[in-house]
Protein backbone atom coordinates (compact mmCIF):
# COMPACT_ATOMS: atom_id res chain seq x y z
CA UNK A 1 0.00 0.00 0.00
CA UNK A 2 1.05 3.25 -0.94
CA UNK A 3 1.68 5.79 1.93
CA UNK A 4 -1.08 8.74 1.98
CA UNK A 5 -0.18 11.58 0.55
CA UNK A 6 -0.27 14.88 2.94
CA UNK A 7 -2.92 17.48 1.66
CA UNK A 8 -1.13 20.17 -0.34
CA UNK A 9 -0.49 23.33 1.89
CA UNK A 10 -2.21 26.55 1.26
CA UNK A 11 -0.30 29.53 0.29
CA UNK A 12 0.15 32.22 3.03
CA UNK A 13 -2.62 34.42 2.95
CA UNK A 14 -1.80 37.88 1.39
CA UNK A 15 -1.71 40.70 4.34
CA UNK A 16 -4.31 43.12 4.34
CA UNK A 17 -4.40 46.25 2.52
CA UNK A 18 -3.51 48.99 4.80
CA UNK A 19 -2.00 52.60 3.11
CA UNK A 20 -1.25 53.48 7.15
CA UNK A 21 2.33 53.01 7.98
CA UNK A 22 4.82 54.16 10.52
CA UNK A 23 8.37 55.87 10.47
CA UNK A 24 10.74 56.78 13.20
CA UNK A 25 12.07 60.18 13.26
CA UNK A 26 15.50 60.72 14.67
CA UNK A 27 14.35 61.03 18.02
CA UNK A 28 13.60 57.47 18.18
CA UNK A 29 9.04 58.23 17.84
CA UNK A 30 6.93 56.59 15.60
CA UNK A 31 5.28 59.13 13.67
CA UNK A 32 2.06 57.61 11.87
CA UNK A 33 1.37 58.55 8.33
CA UNK A 34 -1.28 58.34 6.27
CA UNK A 35 -0.57 58.90 2.29
CA UNK A 36 -3.05 60.86 0.09
CA UNK A 37 -4.40 59.71 -3.03
CA UNK A 38 -5.01 60.14 -5.95
CA UNK A 39 -8.16 62.16 -6.06
CA UNK A 40 -8.01 64.43 -3.13
CA UNK A 41 -4.61 65.37 -4.23
CA UNK A 42 -6.10 66.21 -7.93
CA UNK A 43 -8.77 68.57 -5.67
CA UNK A 44 -5.92 70.46 -3.85
CA UNK A 45 -3.88 70.77 -7.16
CA UNK A 46 -7.33 71.83 -8.78
CA UNK A 47 -7.50 74.80 -5.95
CA UNK A 48 -4.45 75.61 -5.89
CA UNK A 49 -4.38 76.50 -9.76
CA UNK A 50 -7.61 78.43 -9.63
CA UNK A 51 -5.61 80.79 -6.76
CA UNK A 52 -2.86 80.90 -9.35
CA UNK A 53 -4.71 82.07 -11.98
CA UNK A 54 -6.54 84.57 -9.60
CA UNK A 55 -2.91 85.91 -8.69
CA UNK A 56 -1.40 85.99 -11.94
CA UNK A 57 -4.70 87.53 -13.72
CA UNK A 58 -4.76 90.58 -10.80
CA UNK A 59 -0.88 90.99 -11.81
CA UNK A 60 -1.15 91.55 -15.63
CA UNK A 61 -4.45 93.75 -15.07
CA UNK A 62 -2.07 96.21 -12.93
CA UNK A 63 0.65 95.93 -15.50
CA UNK A 64 -1.57 96.67 -18.09
CA UNK A 65 -1.17 100.44 -17.55
CA UNK A 66 2.44 100.13 -17.49
CA UNK A 67 2.44 99.15 -21.22
CA UNK A 68 5.57 97.09 -22.75
CA UNK A 69 7.48 97.28 -19.47
CA UNK A 70 4.29 95.88 -17.95
CA UNK A 71 4.33 93.34 -20.36
CA UNK A 72 8.07 92.07 -19.72
CA UNK A 73 7.50 92.58 -15.85
CA UNK A 74 4.53 90.64 -16.27
CA UNK A 75 6.12 87.84 -18.02
CA UNK A 76 8.88 87.36 -15.07
CA UNK A 77 5.99 87.74 -12.45
CA UNK A 78 4.32 84.71 -14.21
CA UNK A 79 7.20 82.75 -14.16
CA UNK A 80 7.57 82.63 -10.51
CA UNK A 81 4.34 82.66 -9.54
CA UNK A 82 4.07 79.38 -11.73
CA UNK A 83 7.31 77.86 -10.03
CA UNK A 84 7.79 79.12 -6.62
CA UNK A 85 4.03 79.66 -5.35
CA UNK A 86 4.36 75.49 -4.48
CA UNK A 87 8.13 75.85 -3.27
CA UNK A 88 7.59 78.67 -1.17
CA UNK A 89 4.22 77.70 0.62
CA UNK A 90 5.63 73.84 1.14
CA UNK A 91 8.87 75.15 3.02
CA UNK A 92 7.38 78.13 4.72
CA UNK A 93 3.83 76.69 5.99
CA UNK A 94 5.41 73.15 6.63
CA UNK A 95 4.49 70.97 3.52
CA UNK A 96 1.09 73.03 2.83
CA UNK A 97 0.08 74.81 0.10
CA UNK A 98 -3.26 76.59 0.36
CA UNK A 99 -5.10 73.92 -1.63
CA UNK A 100 -3.58 71.21 0.82
CA UNK A 101 -4.32 73.02 3.47
CA UNK A 102 -8.44 72.90 2.20
CA UNK A 103 -7.89 69.26 1.74
CA UNK A 104 -5.97 68.64 4.61
CA UNK A 105 -3.11 67.45 3.44
CA UNK A 106 0.89 68.53 4.07
CA UNK A 107 4.26 67.29 2.35
CA UNK A 108 6.92 65.59 4.11
CA UNK A 109 10.35 63.63 3.59
CA UNK A 110 9.45 60.22 3.23
CA UNK A 111 10.89 59.73 7.25
CA UNK A 112 8.10 62.35 7.92
CA UNK A 113 10.32 64.98 8.54
CA UNK A 114 9.58 68.59 7.60
CA UNK A 115 9.93 69.40 3.48
CA UNK A 116 13.41 71.43 2.94
CA UNK A 117 14.09 73.66 0.23
CA UNK A 118 16.13 70.71 -2.55
CA UNK A 119 13.06 68.39 -2.15
CA UNK A 120 10.56 70.83 -2.31
CA UNK A 121 12.26 72.83 -5.84
CA UNK A 122 12.77 69.77 -6.89
CA UNK A 123 9.26 67.47 -6.81
CA UNK A 124 7.70 70.90 -8.14
CA UNK A 125 10.15 71.47 -11.21
CA UNK A 126 9.41 67.91 -12.08
CA UNK A 127 5.73 68.49 -12.62
CA UNK A 128 6.49 69.37 -16.66
CA UNK A 129 7.55 65.29 -16.49
CA UNK A 130 4.15 64.22 -14.51
CA UNK A 131 2.26 66.72 -17.24
CA UNK A 132 3.39 64.59 -20.04
CA UNK A 133 1.97 63.65 -22.53
CA UNK A 134 -1.04 65.25 -21.98
CA UNK A 135 -3.04 66.22 -18.93
CA UNK A 136 -1.22 65.00 -15.92
CA UNK A 137 -1.01 61.21 -17.39
CA UNK A 138 2.36 59.93 -16.11
CA UNK A 139 1.71 61.68 -12.91
CA UNK A 140 -1.84 60.09 -12.00
CA UNK A 141 0.00 56.96 -13.37
CA UNK A 142 2.69 56.91 -11.24
CA UNK A 143 0.54 57.73 -8.36
CA UNK A 144 -1.97 54.45 -9.17
CA UNK A 145 0.72 52.20 -9.32
CA UNK A 146 2.53 53.47 -6.27
CA UNK A 147 1.56 51.75 -2.72
CA UNK A 148 1.75 55.46 -0.87
CA UNK A 149 0.51 57.19 -4.32
CA UNK A 150 4.15 58.83 -5.08
CA UNK A 151 4.27 60.85 -8.79
CA UNK A 152 7.33 61.36 -10.53
CA UNK A 153 8.42 64.14 -8.90
CA UNK A 154 7.91 62.81 -4.90
CA UNK A 155 10.05 59.79 -6.15
CA UNK A 156 12.81 61.59 -6.75
CA UNK A 157 12.90 64.25 -4.59
CA UNK A 158 11.80 61.72 -1.56
CA UNK A 159 8.75 63.58 -0.17
CA UNK A 160 5.40 62.38 0.40
CA UNK A 161 1.95 63.51 0.96
CA UNK A 162 0.01 62.50 3.40
CA UNK A 163 -2.86 63.59 5.19
CA UNK A 164 -2.53 66.05 8.29
CA UNK A 165 -3.18 64.62 11.76
CA UNK A 166 -6.08 66.69 13.59
CA UNK A 167 -4.46 68.12 16.69
CA UNK A 168 -5.95 66.26 19.98
CA UNK A 169 -7.54 68.17 21.96
CA UNK A 170 -8.22 68.19 25.73
CA UNK A 171 -11.95 67.08 26.41
CA UNK A 172 -14.53 69.29 28.21
CA UNK A 173 -15.58 67.27 31.44
CA UNK A 174 -18.50 69.18 33.89
CA UNK A 175 -17.16 70.50 36.75
CA UNK A 176 -16.46 68.46 40.05
CA UNK A 177 -13.94 68.00 42.32
CA UNK A 178 -11.17 65.43 41.29
CA UNK A 179 -10.83 62.37 43.18
CA UNK A 180 -10.05 58.43 42.79
CA UNK A 181 -11.58 55.52 42.01
CA UNK A 182 -12.65 52.97 44.99
CA UNK A 183 -11.18 50.11 43.12
CA UNK A 184 -8.57 49.69 40.50
CA UNK A 185 -10.01 50.79 36.58
CA UNK A 186 -8.61 48.99 33.61
CA UNK A 187 -7.93 50.84 30.55
CA UNK A 188 -11.09 50.28 28.63
CA UNK A 189 -13.23 51.23 32.32
CA UNK A 190 -10.98 54.06 32.34
CA UNK A 191 -12.17 54.76 28.73
CA UNK A 192 -15.88 54.46 29.62
CA UNK A 193 -15.82 57.13 32.32
CA UNK A 194 -13.83 59.69 30.58
CA UNK A 195 -16.52 59.20 27.43
CA UNK A 196 -19.42 59.31 29.93
CA UNK A 197 -18.19 62.78 31.53
CA UNK A 198 -17.69 63.99 28.08
CA UNK A 199 -20.79 63.04 26.36
CA UNK A 200 -22.96 64.51 29.59
CA UNK A 201 -23.82 68.11 27.90
CA UNK A 202 -25.13 65.79 24.33
CA UNK A 203 -27.46 63.41 26.91
CA UNK A 204 -30.92 64.06 28.04
CA UNK A 205 -30.91 64.05 32.45
CA UNK A 206 -32.55 60.44 32.48
CA UNK A 207 -30.76 59.30 29.98
CA UNK A 208 -27.37 60.43 32.00
CA UNK A 209 -29.14 59.03 35.22
CA UNK A 210 -29.36 55.51 33.45
CA UNK A 211 -25.62 55.61 32.32
CA UNK A 212 -24.39 56.46 35.27
CA UNK A 213 -26.39 53.54 37.47
CA UNK A 214 -24.70 51.10 34.57
CA UNK A 215 -21.18 52.67 35.74
CA UNK A 216 -21.80 52.90 39.16
CA UNK A 217 -22.84 49.36 40.37
CA UNK A 218 -19.29 47.39 39.89
CA UNK A 219 -17.57 50.65 41.57
CA UNK A 220 -20.01 50.19 44.94
CA UNK A 221 -21.28 53.65 44.38
CA UNK A 222 -24.50 54.76 45.64
CA UNK A 223 -27.00 55.31 42.97
CA UNK A 224 -28.36 58.98 44.13
CA UNK A 225 -24.48 60.02 43.94
CA UNK A 226 -23.40 58.31 41.14
CA UNK A 227 -23.46 61.45 38.02
CA UNK A 228 -21.38 63.30 40.75
CA UNK A 229 -19.19 60.71 41.92
CA UNK A 230 -18.03 59.77 38.49
CA UNK A 231 -17.56 62.84 37.03
CA UNK A 232 -15.12 63.18 39.85
CA UNK A 233 -12.78 60.08 39.22
CA UNK A 234 -12.92 60.99 35.42
CA UNK A 235 -11.36 64.58 36.47
CA UNK A 236 -8.84 62.38 38.64
CA UNK A 237 -7.92 60.47 35.53
CA UNK A 238 -7.83 63.28 33.57
CA UNK A 239 -5.57 65.22 35.62
CA UNK A 240 -4.48 68.79 36.04
CA UNK A 241 -5.04 71.19 33.23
Amino acid sequence: MSEPTAPPRKAPLAPPLDTRFQVETPEGIDLPLRPAGLMVRAVAFAIDLGIRGLIIGALFMALAFLGKPGVGLGSLLLFAVSWWYMVLFEVLRQGRSPGKQWMGLRVVHDDGTPVGWSASLLRNLLRFVDLLPFGYFFGALSCLQHPAFKRLGDLAAGTLVVYSERPLSRPQLPEAIPRRSPVPLTLAEQRALLGFAERQAELSPARVNELAALLAQPLHMSAPKAVAELNGIARGLLGPT
